[in-house]
């Protein structure tokens, strides 16, 4: 027989419900009432430039840092980049954002850049934007010790843009400079975004006979839902590589950092 006197063990602890309400998570459009934006769309004070790279018009978004943050790179820096990067591989892409991440999404979500399909920009709706995110003054890389094959493939990567990495018991760490970030930001992280923009323009333009019969809207649905996430990444590191083999074959990198135009 039960005995109701008995304390419930799961009284107090998440199979209850514990703590549900105080999880620390990024807030979701839907509960977001101006305009249901992402995270990444809601920006503070910031300043826009526009510069005509290759005859194409880029748009750079500059958002306005913390004390405690920089951002890694100029305008000039990224639009020099941007020369260097095949003009057949623009498409539709003219939005280049630099943001500061608030602090909760740096410990919850941190990456040096993304690209975003779709991102809403005063007139800029749903257009195709490359993100570059602010570092922390303070700040450093860490990785776990324990990596699988494509996590030690990337500290390697890394470790080749400049960060110097030492061991403790359970993690890698790296301290984070403005010259390391840059030139993780300017010579990987740009290209690499660029590489996932030419995939999905490749999926949409050049499907190829088994996908022939689909139209835009199911290329799309293809690209996002049935590419698996590590064929993506291996695609837009292998773009990044090759940019960066010619880059510095030409010598056109590493440059020193340029200043922007007042």
């Amino acid at each position: 027989m039960r005995d109701n006197r008995r304390r419930n063990r799961n009284i107090g602890t998440a199979r209850q419900g514990h703590g549900q309400n105080n999880r620390m998570v990024i807030p979701d459009p839907f509960y977001y009432t101006e305009g249901f934006r992402w995270y990444f769309e809601r920006l503070t004070q910031y300043k826009k430039f526009t510069r005509l790279i290759n005859g194409h018009e880029f748009t750079f978004v500059v958002e306005e840092t913390r004390a405690d943050c920089r951002h890694a790179c100029s305008v000039e820096d990224v639009a020099y980049m941007l020369e260097h990067i095949p003009v057949a591989d623009y498409g539709d892409l003219h939005l280049i954002v630099f943001r500061q991440p608030k602090r909760k999404e740096k410990i919850l979500s941190p990456v040096w850049g993304r690209l975003i399909f779709t991102y809403t920009f005063e007139q800029h709706d749903y257009a195709p934007a490359v993100i570059l995110e602010a570092f922390s003054l303070s700040g450093s890389v860490r990785r776990s010790r324990r990596l699988s094959v494509e996590e030690r493939h990337e500290l390697e990567r890394l470790q080749g843009d400049g960060l110097d990495f030492t061991a403790d018991r359970r993690n890698y760490q790296a301290p984070l400079t403005r010259e390391t970030a840059r030139a993780v930001q300017l010579y990987r992280t740009l290209p690499h975004e660029f590489g996932h923009y030419a995939q999905y323009r490749q999926i949409l333009e050049t499907p190829g006979p088994d996908l022939a019969s689909m139209d835009e809207h199911e290329l799309q649905t293809y690209f996002h839902e049935s590419i698996p996430a590590l064929e993506k990444e291996k695609f837009a590191h292998a773009y990044a590589d090759r940019m960066n083999a010619e880059w510095r074959k030409k010598g056109s990198i590493p440059f020193p950092p340029r200043e922007d135009q007042k």
